[in-house]
């Protein structure tokens, strides 16, 4: 009597998985195995279902049918705190940091290592030490972790994940605030934990990152599990048109030709605090000009300033010709010029106010008369701006019942209503879905191709390779060289940004 070799057990399983919340189905038949040293890349777009299932997984949701299995076993976790006791953890895209707490505690928040009944400060601050030095984040473990920046603090939950000993860690767009540099740190601790065994749901929307990090590929669409591909080496354009479920030939646009006219001037501007120095550029109508750099190179420092959101030490910004007051944002948003914010949620929107009352915060001087704001008046313009931008949401819906790309939406169309001259957007795409990005890029080509000065901050190279006219690099400050088209590329922009 022949006998077969037993097929060892996956890591992971999910057979059949659903969930409704109340009549709504939002998953249907999510059927996945995950193996040992395995990463998993969950691709989608918004409302696929990929948080959905993720939280599943983490413990967070229950399944409304279907079941898991951990290591051959049954698994059915009643809460994050029951799956983090399994080894599995979850990184989620928001920050989830107790802004007061130093670093340390934030690592080790939950089992803080102790001496009896005191805690171990030593101890604390030491295996703290060694998780950040293994990311290349260089601060001390004895920092507020309201004094980092949105990068520092996303590392800093990454590590905190790494001290938990995870068996399955689901990283949800864990580089969408960090540079070149910092990405590559932490796919080498990523190789370095997959030769452990640890496993990894990955999910971005970048697509170089996929072909990266992940051994296998699994698509999402409305709650449906689309495609698997068993290599992270898919093509972009056949992903891409899983995920939309249409094709989309080209991501980014053509760009058109700028026009003569220099509209922003930027003449040896240096930050008071130290954090850029005698940066000079300038800016035609209709031309789009990309930033790019690791972080920490002062990037946001300098277009804040630029904005009038920060001090200078000396320099000037030119608007046509003329000086802007240095410090004075109202005076920057008057002449025209205008920045959407790297971080949406705390900077760009007030996500319990409406589609609305978001619009019409930066344009109440236009829907006022005699100082008094007519309901009327309000909801006419955010129905126009809906209609203009392809909001898909309704006047009256609240900010956070959007999707990221809708969020980033509204605020784009807040600031064109004002027809700015310069309009400024950092990390324009971070944390939206390929179809949302798509048509963000399709917008900014179209207030270029009106005549506007484009300024696009990004940590994506494909964006600011795709988007720009001309890019400049910086590093520690200083700008390392300005590329015209023709010289754009991957390797010259990376070998400028670690000069």
């Amino acid at each position: 009597m022949s006998t077969h070799p037993t097929v060892p057990a996956p890591l992971f399983r999910a057979t059949q998985i659903g969930k409704s919340f109340n009549s709504v189905r939002v998953l249907e038949d999510i059927s996945l195995d995950i193996g040992y040293g395995e990463v998993v890349a969950l691709l989608g777009e918004n409302g696929a279902g990929k948080s959905t299932f993720s939280s599943i997984i983490a413990g967070a949701l229950a399944p409304s049918k279907g079941g898991m299995f951990l290591a051959g076993e049954p698994y059915a976790p009643n809460g994050p705190a029951a799956a983090m006791a399994l080894g599995v953890n979850m990184i989620h895209q928001e920050i989830h940091l107790l802004a007061d707490l130093s670093v340390a505690e934030n690592v080790f928040l939950g089992h803080l290592p102790t001496r009896g009944a005191i805690i171990d400060r030593k101890t604390l601050h030491r295996e703290t030490a060694k998780q950040l030095q293994r990311l290349g984040l260089d601060i001390s473990p004895q920092t507020p972790v309201r004094e980092l920046k949105i990068a520092a603090q996303q590392l800093v939950e990454i590590a905190r994940a790494l001290t938990l000993n995870s068996r399955l860690l689901i990283l949800d767009e864990p580089t969408a605030a960090l540079g070149k540099e910092e990405t590559e740190r932490l796919f080498q601790q990523i190789e370095t934990l997959k030769q452990q065994g640890v496993s990894f749901i990955y999910i971005s929307h970048r697509m170089d990152e996929i072909a990266r990090i992940a051994d296998k590929v699994v698509v999402l669409r409305d709650g449906h599990l689309i495609a698997r591909h068993e290599s992270g080496a898919a093509e972009v354009s056949v992903l891409v048109s899983q995920m939309v479920g249409r094709p989309i030939e080209r991501l980014f646009p053509e760009l058109p030709a700028p026009q003569d006219a220099v509209v922003l001037r930027v003449e040896q501007l240096s930050d008071k605090a130290g954090r850029f120095r005698d940066i000079s550029f300038e800016v035609k109508a209709g031309e789009v000009f990309g930033i790019a750099g690791i972080v920490g190179a002062g990037r946001t420092e300098l277009v804040q300033a630029i904005a009038g959101l920060s001090a200078v030490s000396r320099g000037d910004v030119l608007l046509n010709g003329r000086p802007l007051p240095a410090n004075d944002v109202l005076a920057a948003i008057g002449a025209g010029v205008v920045l959407i914010p790297e971080d949406r949620k705390s900077e760009g929107v007030v996500l319990t106010q409406t589609i609305a009352e978001n619009l019409a915060y930066c344009n109440l001087d236009r829907l006022s008369a005699c100082g008094i704001v007519a309901n009327h008046r309000v909801t006419a313009f955010a129905h126009e701006r809906i209609a203009a931008l392809g909001i898909k949401g309704v006047a009256g819906q609240r900010l956070d019942k959007l999707s990221g790309g809708n969020q980033q939406k509204v605020v784009i169309a807040k600031w064109i209503a004002r027809n700015p001259k310069v309009i400024i957007l950092d990390e324009p795409t971070r944390g939206i879905d390929m179809g949302a990005r798509a048509a963000i890029y399709e917008l900014i080509i179209e207030l270029s191709k009106a005549g506007m000065s484009v300024i696009v901050v990004s940590s994506d190279l494909e964006e600011v390779i795709g988007l720009s006219h001309r890019v400049m690099v910086m590093a520690r400050g200083c700008c390392q060289g300005i590329l015209e088209r023709s010289q754009i590329a991957p390797d010259r922009i990376m070998a400028l940004a670690t000069a």
